[in-house]
């Protein structure tokens, strides 16, 4: 079986288990008998089990197979594609700082739009995704197609997922914090509004860590 081929079937494993695991009619009955705790110990280490291997398998084979595009990195495309990775890392620092209300890690209280909220609901995972999209700009082998793609296709997919299980359970208020809300980073009006609601002690975090993670970059 080519690199390329577990790759696929290990994203497609990783992003079915959380999608089963997770949902309405399967996480209340584990969670019921085990413990919400002991429930996510057990989603994590289920995704551990098929994020590990996916991740070893293309450090592996990266940049091997055929090229399905080849991009001319020039100086100012490297420092475009530098600029955009920053802001993928800024995406992630933000929603970690300030979770969002379709985290499972968020704050009680009425769900509040500000900061990075405006520019997406899913800052955390959308940031891995927007980091899985701007890697293939210049990675364009069919192993790395088909790694950096799985991230924006499963921050897509597993976001709507987790969306339609919370509506379920959340009622009106979560169906009027989603209306306020852009979905995919950067698609709502409010986006510079939430550029700039964001502390400076974030963007100079983000900053900070999008350099170290160049330099750290193989």
């Amino acid at each position: 079986m080519s690199p390329t081929i577990q790759i696929v079937l290990l994203w497609l494993a990783f992003a079915g288990s959380h999608l089963l695991l997770s949902s309405n009619a399967l996480r209340p009955r584990i969670a019921g008998r085990i413990g919400e705790q002991p429930f996510q110990g057990l989603y994590s280490l289920v995704s551990l089990l098929f994020f590990v291997p996916l991740v070893a398998i293309y450090l592996g084979h990266r940049h091997e197979g055929a090229w399905l595009w080849t991009v001319a990195m020039t100086p100012a495309l490297t420092w475009l594609v530098y600029a955009l990775m920053t802001v993928g890392v800024l995406l992630l620092v933000a929603g970690f700082v300030s979770p969002s209300p379709t985290s499972f890690i968020a704050r009680g209280g009425p769900p509040q739009v500000r900061g990075v909220h405006r520019i997406t609901r899913h800052p955390v995972i959308m940031g891995f995704g927007w980091l899985g999209a701007v890697h293939l700009i210049p990675n364009a082998s069919v192993t790395d197609v088909a790694f950096f793609a799985g991230l924006p296709l499963f921050a897509v997919v597993g976001c709507r997922h987790q969306e339609l299980r919370m509506a379920v359970r959340r009622g009106p208020e979560f169906a009027a914090y989603l209306a306020t809300t852009p979905f995919l980073p950067f698609a709502g009006a409010g986006a510079l509004r939430g550029l700039r609601e964001i502390p400076l002690r974030i963007w100079a975090a983000a900053i900070a860590l999008s350099a170290t993670l160049r330099w750290l970059h193989p």
